[in-house]
């Protein structure tokens, strides 16, 4: 069972997948967002590259826990998703700091400001999927 973690924003979708076996998570790629039409084509491609069955989509919820516009944003393009691919899974993850775990570990690792911009969003889907995996075992 393949999974791909989806860090969607405005600009981008952050994209990671799982191993074979469930067990971990590789970056994949960050989509530069043009179209709905175009994103779920590559969505589409990344499916099929993988042989995903599932989405785990990441939520991003208030610090105090709520849902506010961020939610509202990823859900309706969550919904597209599912009209698009309607035979692929999808799961909420709760997605408060991945970000900012993926941007000290980015800076950790030394990168430069410049390059750090070009992975975050693909290092935030690892820590998505990395986190849902480990709930799972």
């Amino acid at each position: 069972m393949r999974v791909l973690a989806l860090d969607i924003g405005d600009k981008t979708i952050g994209v990671a997948a799982s191993d074979p076996l469930g067990l971990t998570a590789q970056g994949v790629e960050t989509i530069q967002r043009t179209s709905n039409k175009n994103d779920l084509k590559r969505l589409r491609e990344l499916v099929a590259q993988f042989e995903a069955k599932t989405f785990v989509i990441g939520l991003p919820k208030n610090m105090d826990g709520t849902e506010g516009t961020r939610c509202e944003f990823v859900k309706t393009f969550a919904a597209k998703i599912a009209a698009a691919l309607p035979n692929v899974e999808q799961s909420f993850w709760d997605e408060r700091l991945s970000t900012v775990a993926a941007q000290r570990t980015l800076i950790e690792a030394d990168l430069s400001r410049k390059k750090r911009k070009k992975v975050i969003d693909k290092m935030a889907a690892v820590y998505i999927l990395q986190g849902w995996l480990d709930s799972r075992r």
